[in-house]
């Protein structure tokens, strides 16, 4: 017998959900630096991995191959891209302008007792650095960033920043070991809490650019040589 139309409506609002789920939680490992470029992702594992059928899992994965945060690599495999230096350019730029301009509204409206959440997460990344667990912390720098910038109240650019983040997050775990040795970034985030202290939101900008523009150099560096292997 088959389904009465209300249970096909549920049925597949229900498979709606958990695609939306599997993409949602896909999406923040990949802003997050979870998958490495060249990682291969397939419908099989992602069906697995989230408890899902194929349909929601591929519906899933098309949409991130739609925002070009993933590529087809075969009918039923997608594959982490790597960015090329000219990429890596453009979206660093990008970065700058708008990351930047977050940081600063943010200053203009950070309430002082925010301060501890940042310290805590800052924590968390120098204890990641010192155990060179640097999957932990790539995640626990994106919470920083990203909580700083929520303050501006500006949402639409946070979305815009996101997808940045979406485009390079695979890339920054090429960030390491490098900044965990100089510990550029860990340094960059001291310079922006005491601007925030300070209500200096030049400060902070400026702050938040050397961090960008310190990861681009390192990232330059560690795709360049990969280019000249080839």
């Amino acid at each position: 017998m088959s389904e009465e139309p209300e249970q096909q409506e549920q049925s597949s609002a229900k498979g709606t959900s958990r695609g939306d789920h599997a993409y949602t939680a896909l999406k923040e490992k990949l802003i997050r630096g979870a998958f490495r470029p060249g990682e291969k992702l397939t419908v099989r594992k992602i069906a697995q991995d989230f408890g899902l059928s194929s349909t929601p899992a591929r519906d899933a994965l098309n949409r991130l191959v739609t925002e070009r945060a993933l590529i087809y690599a075969g009918p039923k495999t997608v594959v982490v891209p790597s960015l090329t230096l000219s990429q890596l350019r453009e979206v660093t730029d990008m970065r700058l302008a708008l990351e930047g301009l977050a940081a600063e509204k943010a200053t203009e409206k950070f309430p002082v007792g925010a301060l501890d959440r940042l310290e805590n997460i800052q924590g968390r990344i120098n204890a990641a650095l010192d155990q060179k667990d640097y999957p932990e912390a790539l995640w626990a720098n994106k919470e920083f960033h990203f909580l700083l910038y929520g303050y501006s109240n500006m949402p639409i650019l946070v979305a815009t920043i996101e997808q940045l983040w979406l485009r390079i997050g695979a890339t920054l775990n090429d960030l390491y070991p490098g900044f965990a040795i100089t510990r550029s970034g860990a340094n960059n985030h001291r310079a922006a809490m005491e601007g925030l202290q300070n209500h200096e939101p030049a400060e902070v900008r400026a702050a938040i650019e050397t961090d960008i523009r310190d990861g681009y150099r390192q990232l330059r560096r560690v795709i360049s040589e990969r280019l000249s292997e080839k």
